[in-house]
């Protein structure tokens, strides 16, 4: 009887720790550009993102004008002649882990997954599919890991003909994120 009961509290917990939610405000996005004439980069330490362990849904949510480029003058083309940041202030991504089920977030350790949604930027929306890496750190501590690359064009951001050799074709796109488990 001991066995069982043991057994259902360990099944319980589980069950419940697994259905957890967990969320960050302080997610990074970096993006990098490289091309002979010049490298681009900026970096966004303010993202928020939210990860429903339930559901594998995973949302995040980036301000456009928090991204930090070396140079000021880059910054501010950026925003106001690029992505237009005024009309469209953030970057959103609302998807789904589509292999859920070879994460064990009650282990440590890490895992590869697919993530399947919807990537909006510059007001265009685009389904993609993304490699990432979960790593479950412990029962307070889930760090993800994502690279990929977008092209401008798909969201119909415009690329001056004067700077097009400055800007690549394709940007990588890195993200990383550290959660901890939600509070209500």
């Amino acid at each position: 009887m001991r066995l069982l009961i043991l057994s259902l509290i360990i099944t319980l917990s589980s069950t419940l720790n697994a259905q957890s939610k967990w969320f960050t405000r302080s997610g990074q996005i970096k993006f990098y550009s490289s091309t002979p004439v010049e490298d681009i980069e900026a970096i966004n330490n303010s993202v928020s993102s939210v990860l429903d362990q339930a559901t594998g849904n995973i949302q995040f949510s980036a301000e456009i004008k928090s991204f930090v480029f070396e140079k000021a003058l880059m910054q501010e083309h950026f925003n106001e002649n690029y992505m237009e940041s005024d009309e469209y202030p953030q970057a959103k991504f609302a998807g789904k882990i589509t292999n859920m089920n070879e994460v064990d977030w009650s282990t440590p350790g890490d895992y590869e997954v697919m993530i399947e949604g919807k990537l909006t930027i510059h007001g265009e929306t685009q389904e993609v599919k993304v490699k990432g890496t979960f790593r479950v750190v412990d029962a307070s501590s889930l760090k993800a890991k994502a690279e990929f690359k977008v092209k401008p064009e798909d969201y119909k951001i415009s690329i001056p003909d004067i700077v097009r050799e400055k800007i690549a074709k394709e940007i990588s796109v890195t993200v990383n994120m550290e959660y901890k488990p939600l509070k209500r």
